[in-house]
């Protein structure tokens, strides 16, 4: 009884082994397709099966505002185009925040977005955390910063009713095409970003429009921090 419950447990044990190399190659795989191919996120798939509406149409990146790039970096990431996917010196500062009993503040780096968003869940967590960043240094040793970014652009979600992609959130937003977009608009787009479900960028609140016009300012200013995602390596602001 004793010997077949013991081959019980390390044939429960090689199953779960087995399962998780399985689910570490699916990114192995996936991320160096994803170069060429345009992927789908978790959030889409989720709403796909469930039977929720899902409105997004790709766009490349060179069709869609350098204002828009360049504040979405400012706000989101300002360290994107020199980091490795990850920002240490953020992810130290989180770590003592978490060891000390501050609030987080979060530290996820455009990558790692992209890593969360590609392969895992929304639901925060720290065990989360810590696979976001072995994925996103896998992610960013494997495709291009452009490519990176284009496909972030086109899976961040975007709007309350299953719109994911700068296509559907500015169609939404202000009824534009993404290529065109002043200032004010690329800005309020960018800031929308860490919470789509209550942001509206088409009527923001005094909060919204003043973080709004932060962004704008420092994209203006520090503009050429993103232009690794421009076409040609320069934006044109």
């Amino acid at each position: 009884m004793a010997r077949a419950r013991k081959r019980g447990i390390w044939r429960a044990i090689r199953i779960l082994i087995g399962a998780l190399a399985v689910l570490g190659a699916i990114p192995l795989v996936l991320t160096p397709a994803y170069i060429f191919i345009d992927p789908v996120s978790v959030p889409m798939i989720e709403r796909y099966l469930t039977g929720r509406p899902v409105v997004r149409q790709w766009r490349d990146i060179d069709a869609i505002s350098d204002r828009l790039k360049a504040s979405i970096i400012l706000s989101e990431d300002g360290q994107f185009c020199r980091h490795w996917g990850i920002d240490v010196g953020a992810l130290r500062e989180e770590l003592d925040n978490v060891l000390r009993g501050r609030p987080a503040r979060g530290a996820s780096t455009i990558t790692m977005q992209v890593a969360r968003n590609l392969f895992l869940t929304n639901h925060p967590n720290h065990f989360r955390k810590a696979l976001e960043i072995p994925l996103a240094l896998y992610i960013d040793l494997v495709m291009p910063k452009k490519r990176i970014m284009e496909i972030y652009l086109n899976i961040a979600e975007w709007g309350p009713e299953g719109e994911f992609g700068i296509e559907a959130g500015a169609r939404r937003a202000f009824g534009r095409e993404p290529q065109n977009l002043d200032w004010r608009t690329a800005s309020l787009l960018a800031v929308t970003l860490p919470n789509p479900l209550l942001r509206n960028p088409a009527r923001p609140n005094n909060g919204l429009s003043r973080i709004a016009g932060i962004v704008e300012d420092r994209a203006r200013q520090y503009g050429e921090r993103a232009s690794c995602v421009g076409e040609n390596g320069r934006l044109a602001l």
